[in-house]
């Protein structure tokens, strides 16, 4: 795996003291990653559907199957979450994204709510780490620049409203324009 990583400071207000949430862009399979909750580009359905959400439901075994279509229906911007099965991560969440059409119709703010409910649901089962996928930017044709500097400055304003919540966020793709695209989002200052 190749790894682009950035210490993000945050400060305690309780015991001023440094505190550090551990950022980072992988190259990888997420699916094979050993991290509290891993985050799957689920379709409204939320079966295996195709790329990343098919690796972690092979991955995973059939009962990830079950266990997710159960939680049927998840609108577009919202998720579910189910254990990991097995996977090495204890819980898969299941956002589903936005479907890209113009920019204009709300595309932007849809995909934000993906990401801070994903947030949202691993915090609730105690998890101390993530890994999301770039969501909506395969099918769903999210321009992959847009949909990078949404999920890092996303993640950056939950960790300042929730310092002590995690330690660590990956940022995973298999390669090429996403793993570009996270880098340059990841590396600029907010």
């Amino acid at each position: 795996m190749v790894a682009v990583r950035q210490r993000w400071p945050l400060w305690s207000d309780q015991y001023k003291e440094r505190e550090v949430t551990d950022l980072r862009v992988l190259q990888g399979d997420i699916a094979t990653l050993d991290v509290d909750v891993i985050v799957n580009a689920a379709a409204p359905g939320l079966g295996g559907g195709t790329g990343v959400s098919r690796a972690i439901h092979g991955a995973a075994g059939p009962d990830l199957f079950a266990a997710a279509t159960a939680l049927d229906p998840v609108g577009r911007g919202d998720a579910g979450i189910t254990p990991g099965f097995a996977l090495k991560a204890r819980w898969v969440v299941h956002a589903v994204g936005p479907v890209y059409v113009t920019g204009k119709l709300g595309e932007d703010k849809v995909l934000a709510r993906c990401y801070r409910r994903a947030l949202e649901l691993c915090v609730e089962k105690q998890g101390r780490s993530i890994a999301f996928p770039a969501i909506s930017t395969g099918a769903y044709r999210f321009p992959k620049d847009q949909a990078a500097r949404i999920a890092v400055e996303t993640v950056r304003a939950f960790v300042g409203e929730c310092p002590d919540a995690l330690d660590q966020v990956l940022f995973v793709a298999t390669g090429g324009d996403n793993i570009r695209e996270l880098t340059a989002a990841l590396s600029a200052q907010p």
